[in-house]
């Protein structure tokens, strides 16, 4: 089960394999990796009544896509895209993975700013026209800050209180 639950959603409520959820996790974090979690957002949320006829509408495209992407995959979303609420499940995922994108972008302007304070004058300037590149001797800091953000957060268990 999903962590988020919006109340009266059936999303939460619905029980989903392995596979679905592997599924819409890679889905959801391929859109925010994109930055298009808004327009995916307010996309799904405009169309999410028509979801069934969308899912039908793939299996139209199912020839041209299959040249394209896997398969598998590809049956296994079409599939859940034919319950209503595998829609809100995926924009639970979606805004749940653009949360965590955003904290790492806030802390990852954090540490820029506090470590470019410390650096004089011509290196700021040479920074802001050529562009900020992590220091080697701050990469694996900055790096296990910036993974410490999403790790309590990764579990797909439903929280006590919530089933």
């Amino acid at each position: 089960m999903f962590p988020l639950n919006s109340g009266s959603d059936n999303a939460a409520k619905i029980e989903y394999t392995e596979d679905e959820r592997a599924l819409l996790d890679k889905v959801a974090k391929k859109v925010v990796e994109w930055k298009m979690a808004i327009p995916a957002i307010m996309t799904l949320e405009s169309v999410k009544p028509l979801n069934f006829i969308g899912a039908q509408a793939m299996i139209f495209f199912e020839p041209i896509v299959q040249t394209l992407l896997n398969l598998k995959d590809y049956d296994t979303f079409r599939g859940m895209l034919e319950r209503r609420e595998s829609v809100e499940a995926l924009l639970l995922r979606i805004e749940h993975f653009d949360a965590i994108a955003s904290r790492k972008e806030k802390l990852f302007k954090k540490l820029q700013k506090e470590y470019l304070k410390k650096q004089s004058w011509g290196y700021r300037l040479k920074s802001s026209m050529l562009g900020f590149r992590v220091p080697k001797h701050l990469e694996a800091e900055w790096k296990a800050k910036l993974d410490a953000i999403d790790t309590p957060s990764t579990s797909t268990e439903t929280p006590k209180g919530q089933e």
